[in-house]
């Protein structure tokens, strides 16, 4: 285990054994000492699917009703004529050829790529580099898309992604510890309800286990299901 803080290590102590009802939760975390930046507030949801198999994976995008108090920066692989309505909808990098090239050559300083279905020919190449990255375009999150205009609007203003990773988990940002109860409660609403929309059908048994909240430097609060 890693270091942990004085302050961390007290802010444990706080943390009841039993699962808490999600306003409560909510205001356990926002109650931890705040540090010198705004935390952000992740949901992890223990999910009842095997991750080996194909059919019950659990992967998409979803915009959550209050924000998550930040913004991502966005590229998109488009055709020249789109350049100029992406970069006005919010991308900070827009293009095909020479956007590519950027990427190939290392660049990396951005949260969401998106592309038209007509670049995904020359797109895809760059499946070595993105895929690892977690910021391949796949239609699955919504980031290859025909409406890439709507798309670069939706993800600039902090439209999230999400995906299972090996155990079976998901790992989601909900907001900031800013926020005001009922706006945190209302996105990890929204959100759980999504996920539980998204069930693949091929999962078996219980489906949603567990689920913790936390925010960047504090524990985690098990949340009532």
């Amino acid at each position: 285990m890693g270091f942990r803080s004085k302050r961390y290590k007290k802010e444990s102590e706080q943390v009841a054994n039993e699962a808490l009802a999600l306003p409560a939760a909510v205001e356990k975390v926002k109650g931890f000492k705040s540090v010198k930046f705004d935390q952000t507030v992740e949901i992890v949801m223990q999910l009842g699917i095997d991750p080996k198999q194909a059919d019950q994976l659990v992967r998409g995008s979803i915009s959550l009703p209050n924000g998550i108090g930040k913004q991502k920066k966005v590229i998109a692989f488009c055709e020249d004529a789109d350049i100029e309505a992406v970069i006005a909808a919010g991308a900070i990098e827009a293009g095909s050829d020479d956007l590519i090239k950027k990427v190939t050559d290392g660049w990396m300083d951005f949260d969401v790529a998106i592309a038209s279905p007509k670049l995904m020919g020359k797109v895809g190449k760059l499946g070595r580099v993105l895929g690892p990255q977690g910021k391949m375009p796949s239609p699955k999150n919504g980031t290859i898309t025909a409406n890439i205009v709507g798309a670069v609007t939706e993800f600039a203003a902090g439209k999230i992604e999400y995906r299972n990773d090996s155990g079976g988990n998901i790992h989601a940002v909900v907001g900031k510890q800013s926020f005001e109860t009922n706006k945190l409660v209302e996105n990890i609403e929204a959100f759980v309800s999504h996920i539980k929309k998204v069930k693949p059908t091929a999962a078996k048994g219980t489906y949603i286990k567990k689920v913790y909240l936390s925010g960047t430097m504090t524990p985690s609060v098990t949340v009532e299901i």
